[in-house]
């Protein structure tokens, strides 16, 4: 089991459990999760949702890495992966009950954009935050394209999805990333607070508020996740990719030389043929 599902006192905690790879996200877990937050809301002894990752080390990191290697030969199962993908993300969205994402870990890629369909976020305060779809061979259209200029305005996203720098829970605070940070042993506490909170107010209101607190997010994904699906279906089996995923199973840098090196020179090779076939043909005429 990838994902458990437990309610307690009105609050359901749904935990990704798959430490050994960084709770990464595989089509099981995608699925588990999108089961796991349709439950709860259709459940209405759950007032509260409350998403975290299995142990310290990560809340989530994103795709499974050894998962999106097989596409590379067959890139066109990319496509129904995405959707997998987009199923757990609107199932986050969409629950009729508010979500707190606990954030016990590094938080990276489709982590974060798991944390961004979310309504508050509590860290540890050693965590870090990241995006690394640029330097990695991915776009970061799962969420964090739409909503991160939303949640810290567009030049913030600019700079966390192209230069994939980490961040720190501290910083992510002063740009209104996350809602609270505290000491990894007063994690759970703030959560339970935000959860008593909100346990404490009207649930038909607390839904109908969270739809009209989305306008803008569903606006945004409405209009794009679709093309990014299919665009990162034909990207899946790119040199791109391909290299990316061959840096981080050999552990080392991604050689972005040489990606920008074969870009420039892509097509030159036959344009000199033609250049010396012109030649021949017009020393022949000359004879």
């Amino acid at each position: 089991m990838t994902v458990h599902y437990d309610v307690a006192g009105g609050v359901a905690t749904v935990r990704i459990d798959r430490p050994e790879v960084l709770n990464a996200l595989n089509r099981p877990t995608l699925e588990a999760l999108r089961d796991s937050f349709r439950r709860a809301s259709a459940d209405h002894a759950v007032g509260v949702v409350v998403l975290t990752g299995t142990g310290e080390r990560a809340f989530c990191t994103g795709a499974d890495l050894d998962e999106q290697e097989a596409f590379l030969d067959r890139p066109n199962d990319y496509w129904d992966w995405m959707n997998r993908f987009i199923e757990a993300i609107e199932s986050i969205k969409d629950c009729a009950k508010p979500v707190v994402a606990r954030l016990n870990g590094m938080t990276v890629g489709g982590g974060n954009e798991l944390n961004l369909a979310c309504d508050i976020a509590v860290a540890a305060d050693d965590i870090v935050l990241r995006h690394v779809g640029p330097s990695r061979g991915s776009l970061p259209a799962g969420g964090a394209t739409q909503w991160m200029p939303l949640v810290v305005g567009d030049r913030r996203a600019r700079e966390v999805m192209l230069l994939n720098r980490p961040f720190s829970a501290q910083q992510a605070l002063e740009w209104g990333w996350v809602n609270r940070v505290v000491p990894r042993a007063e994690l759970d506490a703030a959560v339970q607070d935000y959860c008593t909170e909100l346990l404490a107010k009207m649930p038909e209101i607390v839904r109908a508020t969270r739809v009209q607190l989305n306008f803008w997010k569903d606006y945004s994904w409405a209009m794009t996740v679709k093309m990014a699906r299919e665009w990162l279906t034909v990207h899946a089996a790119s040199d791109e990719v391909a290299e990316g995923l061959a840096a981080f199973h050999q552990k080392r840098p991604v050689d972005y030389e040489r990606l920008r090196r074969e870009m420039v020179e892509a097509g030159q090779e036959p344009a000199r043929v033609a250049e010396v076939a012109r030649d021949l043909d017009q020393e022949v005429h000359d004879v």
